[in-house]
Parts: structure tokens; sequence; C-alpha cells
């Protein structure tokens, strides 16, 4: 038996079995690297086998479906895959079984993030960096602008300690889950550096849509835009352009910056809104609590759907950890902000880095710095 175990931050361990070499890179591009073999037993086991038998499924909505033996989830990253997932056992020690070969593990991040749940670690949807010595953790909505912060102050040297996820401890320190982080094509124009990233066939993909873009953009002008098939190139483009993203590794992005834990002397709320002015101002702790509280249960809806499929396909069986799940997350997010130096963040979208930080900047530095020059 061939195992491969990854200790994510002595927290949660997750152990591989039989994967093949292809299985242990998808994971990897999940969760990050493999540690030493762990010493005490793993929280979620992924046992790898080249074929998943079944009996006839029961299909839901023909994405997973249902046997005697359990429930299954039957796509994952928009591709044909085959897990058993027991989620009665999800946030205890819990087994998953895989055909190999499969493009990402369905729901490993949300499986993972469950397991630290029930540890009294609360992961949020943020991202946070450190600058000036001083930690700040920014979160708010889907598409608000947390990544985009990050990487406004990798440009000025500071350092990553989590995106994505940021696990807030019991201790008050925070740590993040290490995967690839996924940067879009406008993000890549504002770190030119990043750009040599776009190799092989993506750089192909890039070019090819960025002139498909010209030249629809070019008919337009010259008044063809009625004109077949000028008006399917434009329907196609969104779907085209949404394929403008890799996802980059933050060893290269924060050049070797990394930071395992930190701990939060500033919390960002960010978002955008349709004003050219990018504003920073203070926010009272609660309200972010009360905020992010909502942004979770979204981040976590994929999860609660197979859930409540699993619920469905096994009316007797149920997960005590997702049965509890907001009052368990409104039981941490109390009070979690308090003493914090707690700021909300409106910028336009698409943001400009620079405008970001420099707005942002004052802010991240030592409190003693804030207090002296409040002073003076």
């Amino acid at each position: 038996m061939k195992t491969t175990d990854f200790d994510i931050r002595g927290v949660v361990g997750v152990r591989l079995i039989d994967a093949t070499e292809k299985d242990v890179r998808v994971v990897i591009n999940q969760i990050g690297e493999p540690g030493a073999t762990l010493t005490r037993e793993p929280d979620i086991t992924i046992r790898f086998v080249p074929d998943l038998p079944t009996q006839p499924l029961n299909l839901l909505a023909l994405n997973a479906g249902y046997d005697a033996s359990g429930f299954y989830i039957l796509r994952s990253s928009k591709a044909p895959c085959k897990a058993r997932i027991p989620f009665e056992k999800l946030g205890e020690t819990s087994e998953i079984i895989c055909q190999s070969g499969l493009r990402s593990v369905p729901l490993l991040i949300a499986m993972v993030n469950l397991a630290l749940l029930s540890k009294n670690h609360l992961p949020l949807h943020a991202s946070a960096f450190e600058f000036n010595g001083v930690c700040s953790a920014v979160m708010g909505w889907a598409k608000g602008g947390k990544t985009e912060t990050m990487l406004a102050f990798a440009k000025h040297g500071g350092s990553y300690v989590a995106d994505e996820w940021t696990v807030f401890s019991p201790t008050g320190e925070v740590f993040g889950i290490p995967e690839p982080i996924r940067l879009w094509d406008w993000h890549l124009a504002q770190i030119p550096r990043l750009r040599l990233q776009v190799k092989g066939k993506k750089k192909l993909i890039f070019g090819a849509i960025h002139g498909v873009d010209a030249l629809y953009n070019g008919l337009c002008r010259i008044g063809l835009k009625k004109i077949f098939p000028v008006p399917i190139i434009g329907e196609a483009l969104p779907a085209m352009k949404r394929q403008l993203n890799l996802r980059i590794h933050p060893n290269i992005i924060f050049e070797n910056r990394l930071i395992e834990r930190a701990t939060p002397e500033n919390i960002f709320l960010i978002g955008s809104h349709d004003s050219p002015e990018t504003t920073v101002a203070p926010i009272d702790p609660a309200e972010i609590a009360e905020r992010m509280l909502q942004s979770n249960l979204l981040e976590f809806a994929p999860l609660f759907e197979h859930y409540r499929a699993f619920r469905f396909a096994f009316p007797a069986l149920e997960n005590p950890l997702l049965e509890s799940f907001e009052s368990t997350l409104k039981s941490l997010l109390d009070n979690l902000f308090e003493g914090k130096n707690c700021y909300k963040v409106l910028h336009p979208y698409p943001v400009d880095f620079q405008e970001l930080f420099e707005k942002m900047q004052p802010f991240c530095v030592p409190t003693e710095k804030k207090l002296s020059s409040a002073t003076s």
C-alpha cells in the first residue's frame, strides 16, 4: 500500500492511498505540497482505485448518484469523475474513495475546512498578507478584491500568508492552505513579470482569444455588428474570455516571501462600487462578522447542495456538524475581530493595484506608528 501524506499546518492531516503520480499532482494543486509521514491518524483519507464499480445508480441531477453502498459525486472541475463520499462522517475521521484519473478531488477544500471547523479553527473566505511587519486580513463577498489587495502589496514587497481561505486559530493566529492562486489577464497586465508564466498552450490560447476580441471590436467599429457571423462571435466572447486566467504558486508571485502563521492587526472588509474613488474608512467589527457569516454560507453552498442530495438519498443519515453549521460559524465569529483595527474599503472595478496600495498602505503600519502620526 502506497501512501502520501499532507499536513495542513499541523492541524488537519490528509492521507492518499494508492494514488498515481497524476493523482498526487491533482491533490497538490488543491492543497499544496505533501509533507512528512503523519504521526497521527489522518482526518481525511482518500483511497484511489483503478475502477470504482457501483450497482445501478439512482441519479440526482446527473452530477451525483447513490446505490446501497453510498453516495457518489460524478462530476468535478467540469469533468466526469466518480468519488464515494460519506457525508455523515465529514468533519470526523472519514475515508473517501475516488476512481483514479480525476481532474480534482470533489469538495476537497470544503472537507478540509470542515475538519478545521471541528477543531475550533474558523476558515474564512479571505486573504492575508504581511507588510511592514503588520499582518492584515482582507475579506468580503466573492470578487470583492481580496486577491487584488494581496497582489497590490506583493508588488511592494509584502509577504504571503493566505489566499482564498484564511484560517483563524483559537490562539488568534491565521494561516492558509497553500494552493495556487488564480490570476486573470488583467491582473497580469499590472504585474508584468508574472506574464512570463503564460507559456506554451496557455500562451497560444491567450493570443487567440485576444485576436478574436480585436477582430470583433474592429468589425463592430465599421458597422458590421449585425452581419453574420459577427453576432455569434459576440455571444461566444464572454465564455472565451473566462479562459484568460492561470494558476500560479504563491512562491512565484511573492518571490518566496511566504509566512506560515501570523497574527492580524488589521481587518479589511473590501468590495467594489460604481464610483471612481477608492476609499478606506473605519467599520464596526460586529458588522464585519455579520457580513462574513453570509459570505461563508455562500462559499459553502456547493457542499450543501451535495449534502441535501445525500440527505435525499439517505434520509436516516445526517451530519451533526453540517446540521449546526450556521450556529457554529456564528459562535466562532462572535467577537473575533474585537480589538483589531477594522476598516471598510471600497474601490472601482477593475481596480488599479497602485491606487489600492496607496490608499491602504497608511493603515498597514505598526500600531505605535499610527498613534505617533495621529498625535503629531
